[in-house]
């Protein structure tokens, strides 16, 4: 990852953690796609507070000259997606980050099917 995606996302998590985003996870995917160098997976406790998390991201980031390519998700406030190029944030309610599993999609691991799926509970 160079330098200018590091600098992204150490802005990203600051701006996460300044919400309460809560489980930040950031991967380096530069061995896996081309489409972009680092994903930053976070979760928030309401579909306002994932909002509130995903829109602090993209002031924050755009307050330090980054572009924002787009957001995805604002309307429900269950997953919402702050593309920014190089940088792509996903923030979730706990449920769908559960479901998705995007750390063991894009973590280099091989995914499993679970017919039964993994145990969560709604907030």
């Amino acid at each position: 990852m160079n330098e200018l995606t590091q600098s992204m996302r150490d802005v990203a998590v600051a701006a996460l953690e300044d919400i309460k985003g809560k489980d930040i996870l950031s991967l380096d995917t530069t061995q896996l796609t081309d489409l972009f160098d680092c994903m930053i997976v976070a979760t928030g406790d309401s579909n306002r507070q994932v909002r509130a998390l995903a829109n602090n991201v993209s002031v924050e980031l755009k307050a330090k000259g980054y572009e924002i390519v787009g957001t995805e998700g604002e309307e429900g406030g269950d997953w919402v997606l702050v593309d920014a190029g190089e940088l792509v944030v996903h923030v979730m309610l706990p449920a769908v980050r559960d479901y998705y599993d995007l750390e063991q999609l894009w973590g280099g691991q091989k995914p499993t099917f679970n017919p039964l799926g993994k145990s969560w509970s709604a907030l």
